[in-house]
């Protein structure tokens, strides 16, 4: 089935359909979305990262919790699945591909859906919409970034603190210097960098097709990214999509902080979800490359407004602990998701996946 879950969209695989050795799995994938090629012509992928991702989903082996769900990012111009990160747009989608494939049975008006991600670990709850026990895709919720509105899909995450790193701060500290610049070394569900936008020459306010073709900027995060890589036990990051890297400015449109994101070669179009949730963590450490920019509001529950190209993105948090030292208790956020197509998709089983090729003009 094919998805569009948040401000993403991808394929969506029952585990039992796909081969379980990974490489058979992984040139399977490769093929039916037309990888390696930068038009994805061959097949679903729609040539950007955003919408070149898979789920493969599968009732979960963990008792506590209803579905196990695999995340794969899948290159475009490389051969590459990567299977490192999560990603809670895509997640989105989880809960109603399950129902809709019969691994869980809905309930009557609501249905809460407890799904592990095996790529770190993160259990999160979904809750959505199932009168007489069918999944609603209709309705007033509405997310920048996606056109239209639909039924609202609540992710509240249990657990996302350090899911790829080990820990919320890998090296320990608030704020490292990694290639001559100040930044957090951060994982509250993504392994991000988040550095000022400022201290690489930028506003953090240009549009996104501007940064995107900015090629001595990527260049400039990228001598980042390799070393902040190691510091977060990432290892050689060059051939991952890990960590993703975060310019921030003062917020601009009534919002707690703005952002420019990349992902990691380009830049979102607005801002992944567990980017977001990892930033808004951040705006709320003392001593993070954030002080002083972020407008961080009072109280336990905080509900931060995240700035991006296409609008905001609304994370709630629960903070505890001290002042010195807070807590990220809970992170929940609202997403929608709808269904787009079911059906069969044909891989190129017995062959490779064909040589990158330039795009014809």
């Amino acid at each position: 089935m094919m998805f569009r879950g948040g401000t993403s969209k991808g394929a969506y695989f029952l585990a039992s359909d796909l081969p379980s050795d990974v490489a058979e799995r992984d040139r399977i994938l490769l093929s039916v979305m037309g990888s390696p090629d930068p038009r994805q012509v061959d097949g679903l992928g729609g040539a950007h990262p955003l919408t070149s991702k898979v789920a493969v989903v599968s009732k979960s082996k963990d008792k506590d919790c209803d579905i196990d769900f695999l995340f794969c990012q899948v290159g475009i111009d490389k051969p590459m699945v990567d299977t490192t990160p999560n990603c809670g747009n895509i997640l989105a989608g989880v809960a109603p591909f399950a129902i809709e494939r019969g691994l869980i049975e809905a309930r009557k008006d609501v249905t809460a859906v407890k799904v592990r991600t095996i790529n770190t670990g993160t259990v999160a709850e979904l809750v959505i919409e199932t009168p007489g026990g069918v999944v609603n895709y209709e309705g007033e919720a509405k997310i920048d970034g996606v056109p239209g509105t639909a039924a609202p899909v609540v992710i509240n995450f249990l657990d996302a603190e350090g899911s790829v790193c080990g820990s919320l701060l890998p090296t320990g500290n608030v704020k490292d210097k990694v290639a001559g610049v100040d930044v957090t070394l951060i994982d509250n569900g993504m392994p991000v960098v988040v550095l000022r936008a400022s201290d690489v020459g930028k506003t953090g306010y240009e549009p996104r097709d501007q940064l995107d073709r900015d090629v001595e900027l990527k260049k400039r995060i990228e001598e980042i990214r390799i070393p902040a890589g190691k510091f977060m036990n990432l290892g050689d990051v060059t051939n991952k999509v890990v960590p993703k890297m975060i310019l921030i400015a003062p917020p601009k449109t009534g919002g707690h902080i703005a952002t420019r994101s990349f992902i990691p070669h380009e830049c979102h179009a607005s801002i992944g979800v567990f980017a977001a949730v990892t930033v808004a963590t951040a705006c709320v450490l003392p001593g993070s490359v954030v002080q002083g920019i972020a407008k961080v509001p009072e109280g336990r529950d905080k509900s931060m407004s995240v700035e991006h190209p296409a609008g905001e993105f609304t994370v709630n948090i629960t903070v505890g602990g001290t002042k010195e030292k807070p807590i990220v208790e809970r992170a929940g956020l609202l997403r929608t998701a709808r269904k787009l197509f079911e059906g069969k998709t044909f891989a190129r089983v017995g062959a490779r996946a064909p040589a990158p090729r330039q795009a014809a003009e």
